[in-house]
């Protein structure tokens, strides 16, 4: 069922600077807010600027009562840098909610993101009301800020960090077979650098644990239509991630 998007001109309420290169964006869009599912999208256009094509960003949250919507975002061209520019009181124009989510059929999911990979979990964790352990890693202590904002939503916080500056050193995956070996997850999510979610797809077919991952591509209309996200399936058929997916089971796509 394909779902309705908004176009809002959506006031910001807050621009944050999270950790060196790091932004967290709240802004108004009660429609969004109100539709959006975990795994889902927003095409951000910056309409007072030079740059002509909208910018993909993962929803991060939402709170459909006060018609908030959060995401964030790293320092990586000119798109992010004149967004990081903007002040609360100034607008953006978001399109959205766009893409497939995460499927919520699980009764003991465990969530596992990389670095900004882990910005579409947090809902998907707020969905799960508590019942959701998230597994994280980053390369040092700064990077896993994340855990905070988890922490009041998941039964359990696992951090990784590649240098041992938080939680355990090493990666995610690193600790991923002990946890599966216990049998307490019955559904994996997937966000986050590309061998990161390779090697998690190895071990969850290991233990014959379902999986979705959430891919990332670049993206210029968001819709289908410019073919720039396409990617091939084990089917052999050619999928847009932003249209089939972003989310997708992991037996399609790795």
């Amino acid at each position: 069922m394909t779902l309705p998007s908004y176009a809002v001109e959506a006031e910001i309420l807050e621009s944050k600077h999270v950790i060196p290169g790091v932004y967290q964006l709240t802004v108004a869009a009660k429609e969004i807010a109100r539709t959006a599912q975990p795994g889902q999208f927003v095409q951000v256009l910056i309409e007072r600027s030079f740059l002509l094509l909208r910018r993909p960003f993962g929803v991060a949250d939402t709170d459909p009562n006060k018609g908030t919507l959060t995401m964030f975002y790293r320092l990586i061209g000119k798109g992010t840098r004149e967004l990081s520019k903007l002040k609360a009181g100034e607008t953006v124009n978001c399109l959205g909610p766009l893409g497939h989510g995460f499927d919520l059929d699980a009764r003991q999911p465990l969530l596992i993101g990389g670095g900004m990979g882990l910005a579409p979990l947090i809902l998907l964790a707020r969905r799960f009301n508590g019942k959701a352990v998230v597994l994280m890693g980053g390369k040092n202590r700064p990077e896993v800020f994340w855990s905070e904002l988890f922490r009041p939503l998941c039964t359990e916080v696992l951090v990784t960090t590649n240098d041992g500056s938080a939680g355990v050193k090493g990666f995610p995956t690193d600790l991923l077979p002990s946890l599966l070996e216990q049998g307490n997850h019955d559904r994996l999510f997937v966000c986050g650098p590309q061998i990161m979610m390779e090697k998690v797809s190895e071990i969850a077919s290991r233990f014959s644990v379902p999986c979705q991952v959430s891919l990332e591509r670049h993206m210029a209309c968001g819709l289908g239509a410019c073919l720039s996200c396409s990617i091939d399936t084990k089917s052999g058929k050619r999928k847009k991630v932003c249209k089939d997916g972003p989310v997708f089971w992991v037996e399609e796509v790795l």
